[in-house]
């Protein structure tokens, strides 16, 4: 049961964080369909900054160090990278469904391209292996019982960076100002613009924001359940993180809970065998693996009619227009 509430937390955190990146860039009024491949790139770029810190001598004692650095590092690739989105949808007034589509192509062929060319590998890791390296709960902590093993055993400090991020961002997103203007630039943005918020900058801050969280979430994804491994996928973490914001009605909360049902799914696909009760029911394990998927499938088929998407999102923006 420890081992089964772990690992959904650590499926669950990278899933609600590039969720949550959806929420930035649609409340703004841009389509980011290119979450999936802006993960690629964070995974990709934070493993690559790790093995380079390594190859340079960074002592293992500070690994949770090198493991807040490289999550600091693969922020701005993933802003950088989603630049490319901002700019096609908002300058050149794109279709931002294609963009989003081109980036998902585009991502896993740098990352492969650079892994064979400069690695002659197919997939790029880590010197070693990522809990020797990066996992927490060495400590005694047998005082605190059941909690002390779930929440502190066999963790990594990226998980509750992560929490952290979300509660902040979900906060200035519903109770600051500048969550207002943004939100109001996803749902009417002529009306934002008649009271003097600049629309544009607005909506490239939403994506670039967007950008980041992807990158963070990628990179926390693949160096807590993927054993920081960069080969050029996440697993589909990205369509599914665009389920749980639809299926979340795109709202922090909802995306929390929704993402907990969604990341408990993926949990039991990657640790079914280790569950005596579902090893014997003799159900094959690939049934398992398909089983997020078809959640999701099921799920949006009876919840999309309901979802209530930023009215002008996916609109390209003429100053000029009334």
């Amino acid at each position: 049961m420890v081992n089964l509430l772990q690992q959904t937390i650590l499926f669950t955190v990278p899933l609600i964080l590039v969720a949550l990146a959806g929420v930035f860039a649609e409340r703004s009024g841009i389509i980011n369909l290119a979450l999936e491949g802006i993960m690629i790139i964070g995974a990709f770029g934070g493993v690559l900054f790790i093995r380079g810190m390594q190859n340079a001598g960074f002592p293992r004692e500070l690994g949770q160090l090198l493991l807040i650095l490289g999550l600091i590092v693969t922020a701005i690739v993933g802003a950088l990278f989603s630049l490319l989105l901002s700019f096609s949808a908002i300058k050149m007034k794109a279709d931002q469904t294609i963009g989003g589509t081109a980036l998902n192509l585009l991502a896993p062929a740098i990352a492969l391209f650079i892994i064979n060319v400069v690695f002659l590998d197919s997939r790029l890791t880590i010197n070693g292996d990522a809990p020797s390296w990066f996992m927490l709960g060495r400590g005694d902590l047998e005082s605190l019982g059941f909690i002390g093993d779930i929440l502190f055993r066999k963790f990594y400090i990226t998980t509750y960076i992560g929490i952290a991020i979300y509660v902040i961002l979900s906060v200035i997103l519903y109770k600051t100002k500048f969550g207002l203007r943004l939100r109001a630039c996803g749902e009417h943005p002529q009306a934002a613009d008649s009271v003097g918020i600049n629309v544009y900058k607005m909506r490239y801050i939403g994506t670039t924001i967007s950008g980041a969280l992807a990158g963070m979430g990628g990179y926390i994804y693949s160096v807590t359940t993927a054993n920081a491994v960069a080969d050029g996928s996440v697993a589909g973490f990205g369509f599914l993180a665009l389920a749980v914001m639809i299926f979340g009605n795109w709202k922090p909360l909802n995306i929390a809970i929704a993402g907990t049902v969604f990341g408990l799914f993926k949990c039991l696909s990657a640790v079914s065998a280790q569950i005596p009760f579902l090893n014997n029911l003799g159900i094959s394990t690939y049934f398992y693996n398909m089983l997020p998927y078809i959640i999701t499938l099921v799920i949006l088929a009876f919840t999309s009619k309901k979802s209530m998407a930023p009215k002008a999102e996916g609109i390209p923006y003429d100053k000029g227009q009334r």
